[in-house]
């Protein structure tokens, strides 16, 4: 722990709906749900206008559509998303050169080490000095938490949203964590907060009272000591702005080429499960899947996506895999697949029971997870390196798929954005970040030659009041 707050932590508000509200003035204020549209999508975001209907992240998008049947509903833009992100973590660079991202939307900055703060009052002008530059520069809201250590600023970040700023004094760590819930912590979820329940503990003070031999007893050796630790105030983890370039994969080559496309996930399947045991064995879990497939003509497509989080669960690894392979023509045969998993960390931000529970269900019978993205009919766009959207946007624009949200130009009518799509027709709504009010609202046959997929336009900064 250390003596004065000099850890940031940044999260943006509700980031990928807020982004869209920002480039769609007509979303400005209104319900936004960001996620996989198709019958097994989940939310991936909700606007906080959506969340007073009771939206959440990971929510079915089902049952979002029947809490807030008038919300906007659109499919992830990662190219628009990953776009801010470098802005925001530009930002960050200027205070210290150890920031360290845990997603698109969320970093840990070392201030002492840029020499940006060495006390509470110069940390807190130093947090709220960032959170006007992320509004002058993307238009959008972060919350801010400082602390000690990066385990009580990620709290106080929470405890901050929306567009806040919150410094925990050092000294004050276990009477702030006492009467917190045990789920405030990091690592315990639902599954574990109920096996912690059941067991008389519901607040961290009653985590450092049990003391680390019960909660070892209770979770195992690793987990327990990891919560009492925290339990009781102390986190001693350094912020890491790079870490060493590592990756863990598996890849079979087929005597004979695949042509079952059902054979072929099959495979898939059964090589993310293999790399998700290599990956456990050397103590890590990863935010990006990768899938490589090499085809009858030797040619070789790689794929990946980027998680909002480490994971090591073999589920996760297994549908993005699969998602992966949707988005890959695997026609005239396979002769090598591979799933890897890189930007390792030594640590995962899922709960230990329901990664338990989830492969007890792997285990007994097929799994039937909610797919976190797209499903086939809504492709969410994977996150590999430069030319991956275009390749995609080329690929829909092929097949006259118009995904809800995305970004559109006509030859008469300038830019817009597809409000849905059915039946041949798309509707688009033409209108831009700068417009001063909601665009016109126009539908055309799918197949117009004079409409075509475009890439996002930039962010207007500090754009209208979105009341």
């Amino acid at each position: 722990m250390r003596p004065a707050p000099t850890i940031l932590h940044l999260d943006m508000d509700a980031f990928f709906a807020a982004a869209e509200q920002a480039a769609k003035p007509s979303l400005r204020g209104k319900p936004v749900v960001v996620g996989g549209l198709g019958p097994r999508g989940v939310v991936s975001t909700a606007s906080y206008e959506a969340r007073r209907f009771g939206i959440h992240s990971a929510m079915p998008m089902a049952q979002a559509r029947r809490l807030a049947p008038n919300a906007a509903y659109l499919v992830p833009r990662f190219a628009l998303y990953r776009t801010v992100s470098e802005q925001v973590m530009e930002l960050l660079g200027r205070l210290s050169p150890l920031v360290e991202p845990l997603s698109l939307d969320e970093a840990f900055v070392d201030l002492e080490a840029g020499g940006s703060a060495s006390d509470s009052v110069s940390a807190r002008a130093t947090g709220e000095r960032l959170r006007r530059d992320i509004r002058d520069v993307t238009g959008l809201t972060g919350s801010v938490g400082l602390a000690g250590s990066k385990m009580l600023a990620k709290i106080a970040s929470e405890q901050a949203k929306p567009d806040g700023l919150v410094l925990i004094e050092p000294g004050t760590e276990r009477d702030l964590l006492g009467p917190m819930t045990v789920r405030t912590l990091p690592g315990v979820g639902p599954a574990t907060g109920e096996h912690l329940r059941r067991a008389g503990m519901m607040t961290i003070a009653d985590l450092a009272e049990a003391g680390e031999d019960e909660l070892v007893r209770l979770v195992g050796k690793a987990h327990g000591a990891s919560l009492y630790r925290m339990a009781s105030g102390h986190d001693d983890r350094p912020v890491v702005a790079e870490r060493e370039t590592k990756s863990v994969s598996v890849e079979d080559t087929f005597d004979v080429d695949l042509h079952d496309r059902v054979r072929v996930r099959t495979e898939v399947d059964r090589l993310a499960e293999r790399c998700v045991r290599r990956l456990r064995e050397s103590g890590h879990s990863g935010r990006t899947i990768v899938l490589k497939v090499r085809r009858y003509d030797f040619s070789t497509l790689t794929r990946s996506e980027t998680l909002r989080g480490p994971t090591d669960d073999p589920v996760v690894v297994r549908e993005a895999a699969g998602r992966l392979l949707e988005s890959l023509d695997t026609t005239g045969g396979v002769r090598l697949l591979g799933v890897g998993v890189t930007g390792l960390t030594d640590y995962t931000q899922e709960d230990l029971f329901a990664q338990a529970a989830a492969e007890a269900a792997s285990a007994a019978g097929p799994a039937h997870e909610p797919d976190t993205g797209a499903t086939p009919d809504e492709p969410e766009p994977p996150s590999p390196g430069p030319g991956a959207d275009a390749d995609a946007a080329a690929e829909a624009v092929t097949a006259r798929h118009w995904p809800a949200g995305h970004d559109v130009r006509h030859a008469e009518f300038g830019a817009g954005w597809v409000q849905g799509s059915g039946v041949g027709r798309v509707t688009v709504r033409f209108e831009e970040p700068t417009s001063a009010v909601p665009g016109r609202v126009r539908t055309f046959r799918t197949d117009d030659p004079d409409l075509e997929l475009s890439e996002p336009l930039p962010l207007v900064a500090t754009p209208p009041d979105r009341a």
